[in-house]
């Protein structure tokens, strides 16, 4: 069983594997994904709402999103924040649909994107060392455990650590393999 202290830490450790997952889906591979979308607000009645709550988007083929306003007349509203967007590619207007047709990605800049996702990564194993030393440091504030204890203590939540950083490597390789998939 692991410490109190431990356990903490690795319940915010699974929140930072859990948010670069998020970070990473925006990164855009060769391939289409409606993750692309995510942040993705438009302006509706004035208001900014996310674009996959206005209208549905669908994976018609493996280089194109489409996307299905469920009002008409927001097809210009999502072209403009898809314009405004750095996803960098142009919408295609078909009658009541918005195409996003993704072209493929040049080696160069596939690695450019593995060097973005490698660095997005380590800056999550950061904080996962962070997350580390702040266990660390209320493990030593407290006056109830004995030495012996707080040196089990210190292990638990240097075995978590190692978890979780294996944990990002792997969600790292995974989208690396991804983006460097042809």
């Amino acid at each position: 069983m692991l410490d109190q202290y431990a356990e903490l830490a690795k319940e915010e450790m699974e929140l930072s594997v859990e948010a670069l997952k998020e970070a990473l889906a925006v990164l855009r591979t060769g391939r289409a994904s409606a993750s692309v979308l995510n942040g993705l607000q438009v302006e509706y009645y004035g208001d900014l709402m996310p674009v996959n709550q206005i209208a549905s988007v669908k994976v018609p083929e493996p280089r194109q999103l489409l996307i299905i306003p469920y009002d008409r007349n927001d097809i210009k509203a999502i072209v403009a924040a898809i314009n405004k967007s750095d996803i960098g590619i142009n919408p295609i207007v078909d009658a009541n649909q918005i195409r996003l047709v993704f072209p493929a990605l040049t080696e160069e800049r596939r690695r450019e994107l593995s060097k973005k996702a490698k660095t997005m990564s380590d800056e999550y194993k950061v904080t996962i060392r962070n997350l580390r030393r702040d266990a660390m440091d209320q493990l030593k504030k407290d006056e109830s455990y004995t030495e012996d204890t707080k040196k089990r203590a210190e292990e638990d939540i240097q075995k978590v650590t190692d978890e979780y950083i294996a944990k990002i490597e792997v969600v790292f390789k995974e989208k690396e393999k991804e983006i460097m998939s042809i």
